[in-house]
């Protein structure tokens, strides 16, 4: 997906900025383009390792507020998982981080929505459970500071309470819209009032953990590859990426990228393996009606971020405006 957030370098450019950064220069093999937000590299370090590269986008670019200081964010994360507490957990390694740039061990595997129809239904539900455990293994990380809300002190949105700081979230988001002139389908006021409706069951969740919010299958990586078969004896998932949209919140508002990939009711094979790991989800109507504030969060999300990314694809933008009103529409019918 193309971007104006995106920051591109060339080959000489990017080696230039590991020398100095990293200590280490580096060949460029490739451009990742599935990216939507901050540019990506796969290069091959002069040691011989390989990595993937991400740049943050130029300095000055607008972005959203929420995207304030999310490549330390991202970084903070891979820290996080690589220490014991992060056990269980299967990442990329983080290789080096600076201000503007993170590099990562290259994972082995291959983005789950690449391999998608290849999966039996059988290997489907074994690979939805095995995620079911790993987000729950992600859900025992907590802030030091008990915080909720977005890690980057420049983003301004973390509060003692999810209530407090969920809102404030949903206002930043409202008044990126603004300032963009993004189509919502519904008035702010009107979201406002659907976010205040469910304060009392924003305030139940009293206990913050790490969310990564976008837990889609493209951020997914399995082992499957051309030349084996999609159901073989080691089909596993070799690690999650990208984790530069993770607050600290509602373990139950994972649900809502993890939706994208699959089934995640009740009954589902991902709750079941999020339920053997330890996790605990009871769906009562209090957590129903915090995943459809959830939904409506990200409704917002992907479509006021159309605006500073400067997308153009109609399907992309129709996608999303429709994802919106769906979300909306639920709340409505909640009263």
């Amino acid at each position: 997906m193309q971007s104006l957030t995106k920051r591109r370098l060339s080959a000489e450019e990017l080696d230039v900025l590991m020398r100095g950064a990293a200590g280490v220069g580096c060949r460029l093999e490739a451009e990742l383009t599935d990216g939507w937000f901050n540019t990506a590299y796969r290069v091959r370090f002069d040691d011989g390792r390989t990595a993937v590269v991400k740049l943050a986008p130029p300095v000055g670019t607008p972005v959203l507020r929420y995207e304030r200081g999310i490549m330390a964010t991202e970084a903070a994360v891979y820290r996080r998982l690589a220490s014991p507490a992060g056990a269980g957990v299967p990442t990329p390694d983080l290789l080096y981080a600076g201000e503007d740039f993170l590099a990562v061990a290259v994972l082995d595997g291959t983005p789950w929505d690449k391999v998608a129809d290849r999966l039996s239904a059988p290997a489907e539900s074994a690979l939805r459970r095995e995620l079911g455990g790993i987000t729950a293994r992600l859900h025992t990380l907590v802030p030091e500071d008990g915080r909720f809300g977005y890690p980057a002190p420049e983003s301004g949105l973390s509060a003692p309470g999810w209530r407090t700081a969920f809102t404030a979230m949903v206002d930043a988001l409202l008044a990126d819209a603004a300032y963009w002139r993004s189509e919502l389908g519904a008035s702010h006021a009107e979201i406002r009032a659907l976010v205040a409706a469910g304060g009392a069951a924003l305030d139940e969740v009293t206990r913050p953990c790490l969310v990564h919010f976008d837990l889609w299958p493209g951020n997914i990586f399995v082992s499957v590859s051309d030349a084996d078969g999609a159901d073989g004896p080691d089909l596993r998932i070799t690690g999650l990426i990208d984790h530069e949209r993770a607050f600290w919140g509602d373990p139950a508002a994972e649900l809502v990228s993890l939706e994208l990939g699959g089934d995640v009711g009740p009954d589902s094979d991902l709750v079941a393996g999020y339920r053997e790991a330890g996790g605990r989800l009871d769906f009562t109507p209090a957590l129903r009606h915090r995943l459809a504030l959830y939904g409506l969060y990200l409704g917002l999300l992907v479509v006021v971020e159309c605006g500073p990314r400067g997308y153009e694809d109609r399907d992309h933008l129709a996608w999303c405006r429709t994802y919106l009103a769906e979300r909306v529409a639920a709340l409505r019918a909640l009263g």
